[in-house]
């Protein structure tokens, strides 16, 4: 009787584990592919793309980001090391300078695709945490944003932890010929437009002055990315 329910117990999870991953959406575009929440959607939006939550209230709260590049002279992963490892610069709408605080940087394989990953509070938008996950492969750079209020970081954990272990790169080495799914852009470009004006000045997060300025000739192209996208798009679903 024991082997008989060992072996019953065994099917049983089996059967689970093969449910979960019928279940489980997976998103691709040209370069990328990872799990995504059943419930959140991916649409790009000029040289982006962007995933949110189909429900209102969650779309308010988190955003995924996706953008490729040609492979330019900044792009390389010693300069997106140092420019993670540096406090990101954000102007408020009175002028004032903030910093992002960096909580981590490291360097670290994701099914065996290096990349280097990172977490501030505070880069993009006062009041969010943005995981920055940036990787070259042959002759494309990627960067993969992960944002949500700090008030919910936790309530998006779970989904974040699934979409980054399951990031996977599947550019093609002739992926500059063509144009399939997501254009990408060239190396001489940036990403988007860094230094957004935020006009909510009254941020629930507390951040310190900041000390300097970072010169963005060093930050490397790929971050030259969406401060003002990622602004822009939250605070239209605030409305």
């Amino acid at each position: 009787m024991t082997q008989r329910r060992t072996t019953s117990l065994l099917i049983t999870l089996l059967l689970i584990f093969i449910s979960a991953s019928a279940e489980a959406k997976l998103f691709h575009n040209a370069y990328v592919q990872f799990e995504l929440p059943d419930r959140w959607q991916c649409n790009i939006e000029g040289t982006e793309w962007i995933c949110s939550s189909d429900s209102k209230v969650d779309s308010k709260e988190s955003i995924i980001i996706l953008t490729a590049k040609e492979v330019g002279p900044q792009d390389s992963f010693p300069v997106y090391e140092n420019y993670l490892k540096t406090p990101k610069p954000v102007q408020l709408a009175n002028g004032k300078t903030v910093l992002s605080q960096v909580k981590n940087v490291r360097n670290r394989k994701i099914n065996d695709q290096p990349w280097v990953d990172s977490l501030h509070l505070g880069s993009e938008i006062p009041g969010y945490y943005t995981r920055y996950l940036a990787t070259i492969k042959d002759k494309i750079a990627i960067l993969v944003t992960l944002s949500a209020h700090q008030k919910y970081y936790t309530k998006y954990s779970n989904d974040y932890f699934k979409a980054v272990e399951s990031l996977r790169v599947i550019a093609s080495k002739d992926q500059l010929n063509q144009k399939t799914l997501a254009p990408i852009k060239p190396g001489t470009e940036s990403l988007g437009a860094g230094g957004a004006s935020i006009p909510n000045a009254d941020a629930d997060v507390p951040m310190p002055d900041s000390g300097g300025k970072v010169d963005a000739a060093t930050l490397g192209g790929i971050f030259l990315l969406v401060a003002a996208l990622t602004f822009y798009i939250l605070k239209r679903r605030k409305r």
